[in-house]
C-alpha cells in the first residue's frame, strides 16, 4: 500500500525530564489505567497521563486543544484481534467511526478490508492507496456519481440499500465486467443504545425489510440483472451493542432467508454480512461486547443454522468501527473557567464542545473525565464539564468526579473518544475542528492539523 506523506516523527520530552528519549523506553512502571482508557494508558509523574509513552500534556502544549490523541499500537491491536477471533471471516472497519490517511493505512497492514458511504470517504482511501478490492460501499442514499466513482474504482462490493439502485448499478455495468454486491435487508430486531441508531427495525430509511416481501422482491430483480454479482445478503442491527442475542438472531433471520432464495432461484449466495455497532466501554462499569464470545457463538450458529437448512456455510463478513477506533483515543481539552451556582452545581468549561463530540447532546452518549498535568490531593466534587457553545445542551461529561480545586487553565483528557465524535464534527459558531496526533513507543506525529478560521475564510466565493 502506498503510505501517504506525513509529517517526520516528533519525540517527546517525559514529563519531568528534559530532551527525547529513545523509542519503546519505558516511561514508568505504573499499572494501566484500564478500560475505557487505551491499554498503553499510564500514570506519570507529577499527575500526568501518558498514551503511548507520550504524556498528554506534553503533546496538549506541543499541538494546543481541544486535541485528540490516537493511539496507533491500539488501533493496530485491535483489528489484530479480529483476525484472530474471526480467521474466516472478512473483518472490514467501518470508516464512518473515523477515517484518515493513517488510519486506512494501519487497518489495511493489519488485513482489514474497508467499509466506506460516502464519495469522500472513497476519494481519501483510494488516494491512501487502500486494495479497491477490499472496500465496500454502503449508503441508503448513494448519489449516481458516487455509484460512477465505485465503478471506475473498482471497489470490490456495493451494498444496495434501496430499490432505485438496482436499476441505477445496472446501467453503469457491462455483463461481461460484473458488479459484485450484497443486498440489504432489514430483519426486525431492534438492538442499540438509542432508538436514532437501531436499524434492523421496520419503518425506518434503510434497506428491504423481509416482513412483507421486499427483501424478496429485491433479490429476485438483482438476479435477473445480468451486470449484477448477488454475492449476499447484509444487515446492521444498530450501534453500541454490547450482547450476542441480537446478532444470533440476525443469524437465524438471514439463514432462512438464504434458504428461501436457494428454493425459490436455485442460488445459493456465498456470503453473509452481519455489519457492526460492536458496544465499547466508556464508563469503567459499562458493559461491552465480548469479541471471543461473539466469534465463537456466532459462528457457531452460523454453522448449525446452515447445516439444518443443508446449505453450504457462506464466508461471514463483520465491519467493526467503535470497537476499533473508540478505545485508541483520548481527547484533551483546556478549562476555561469553572463557575459555581446558587443552587450547588459547578460547570467547567472546556476549549471544546458539541462541536468536536455531538454525541452526549446527540443520544445522551456518558463519559468520564480526567484531570491531567498536575497532581492535586483535593477531595473531588460532581461537575459538569460544558463545552463553549450556545446551547444548554453543550455538556460533554455529567456529573464528572473532578478536584475541588479544579481552575482554569488545568487540563481534561476524556478517553474512548476515537469514533463518532471528530467523524461527526461541525463548524458551529465557526470553532475550528481540533487537531489529531498519533503516538507509539513515546513518539508523536501530527496526523490532521487544527482547523482554522482561514479555512472557514477560504470556502467563501464573494460577497
Amino acid at each position: 500500500m502506498t503510505k501517504p506523506s506525513a509529517p517526520a516523527l516528533a519525540v517527546l520530552p517525559a514529563p519531568g525530564r528534559s530532551g527525547g528519549r529513545p523509542p519503546g523506553t519505558p516511561t514508568c512502571t505504573e499499572p494501566p489505567l484500564g478500560s475505557p482508557w487505551p491499554g498503553s494508558a499510564r500514570r506519570g509523574p507529577g499527575g500526568e497521563v501518558l498514551v503511548g509513552g507520550v504524556g498528554l500534556a506534553e503533546a496538549a502544549e506541543r499541538f494546543g486543544t481541544p486535541l485528540y490523541v490516537l493511539d496507533e499500537a491500539e488501533v493496530r491491536a485491535r483489528a489484530r484481534a479480529y483476525r484472530r477471533a474471526l480467521p474466516q471471516a472478512e473483518v472490514l472497519y467501518a470508516a464512518k467511526a473515523f477515517l484518515c490517511s493513517a488510519m486506512a493505512e494501519w487497518v489495511a497492514e493489519e488485513g482489514l478490508g474497508l467499509d466506506v458511504c460516502s464519495a469522500g470517504e472513497l476519494w481519501l482511501a483510494a488516494a491512501a492507496g487502500f486494495p479497491a478490492q477490499r472496500i465496500l460501499l454502503h449508503g441508503n442514499a448513494k448519489t449516481p456519481d458516487e455509484l460512477r466513482l465505485a465503478r471506475r474504482l473498482r471497489v470490490g462490493r456495493i451494498v444496495i440499500d434501496g430499490p432505485a439502485e438496482i436499476a441505477r448499478l445496472a446501467a453503469l455495468v457491462a455483463a461481461d465486467t460484473p458488479q459484485r454486491v450484497l443486498v440489504r435487508v432489514v430483519p426486525g430486531i431492534a438492538a442499540g443504545h438509542h432508538e436514532a441508531v437501531r436499524t434492523g427495525v421496520g419503518g425506518q430509511k434503510f434497506g428491504f425489510p423481509i416482513e412483507g416481501g421486499d427483501a424478496a422482491d429485491a433479490i429476485a430483480r438483482i438476479l435477473a440483472q445480468p451486470g449484477l454479482e448477488l454475492a449476499g445478503l447484509h444487515c446492521h442491527l444498530g450501534s453500541q451493542i454490547t450482547e450476542v442475542e441480537p446478532y444470533l438472531a440476525g443469524v437465524d433471520a438471514l439463514v432462512r432467508l438464504l434458504a428461501e432464495v436457494r428454493d425459490r432461484h436455485g442460488a445459493e449466495l456465498p456470503e453473509l454480512d452481519l455489519g457492526g455497532g460492536h458496544g465499547i466501554r466508556y464508563l469503567p462499569g459499562d458493559g461491552e461486547l465480548d469479541l471471543a464470545d461473539f466469534a465463537a457463538r456466532v459462528s457457531g450458529r452460523l454453522s448449525e443454522r446452515c447445516a439444518e437448512a443443508g446449505l453450504a456455510v457462506p464466508r461471514l463478513l463483520v465491519e467493526p468501527g467503535r470497537a476499533v477506533a473508540g478505545p485508541a483515543a483520548v481527547a484533551v481539552y483546556r478549562v476555561l473557567s469553572v463557575k459555581h451556582t446558587a443552587d450547588g452545581r459547578c460547570y467547567a468549561a472546556v476549549d471544546g464542545g458539541m462541536s468536536d463530540n455531538p454525541r452526549p447532546a446527540l443520544y445522551g452518549s456518558p463519559y468520564t473525565a480526567r484531570l491531567v498535568g498536575r497532581r492535586s490531593d483535593a477531595p473531588t466534587a460532581p461537575m459538569d464539564v460544558v463545552g463553549r457553545h450556545c446551547e444548554a445542551g453543550d455538556v460533554l461529561v455529567r456529573g464528572a468526579s473532578l478536584p475541588a480545586d479544579l481552575r482554569a487553565g488545568d487540563l481534561l483528557a476524556v478517553p474512548a473518544a476515537g469514533a463518532y465524535q471528530l467523524s461527526m464534527a461541525s463548524g458551529y459558531n465557526l470553532v475550528g475542528r481540533p487537531a489529531v496526533a498519533a503516538v507509539r513507543d513515546g513518539r508523536a506525529r501530527l496526523l490532521i492539523r487544527r482547523e482554522t478560521v482561514d479555512d472557514f475564510r477560504t470556502r467563501e466565493v464573494g460577497r
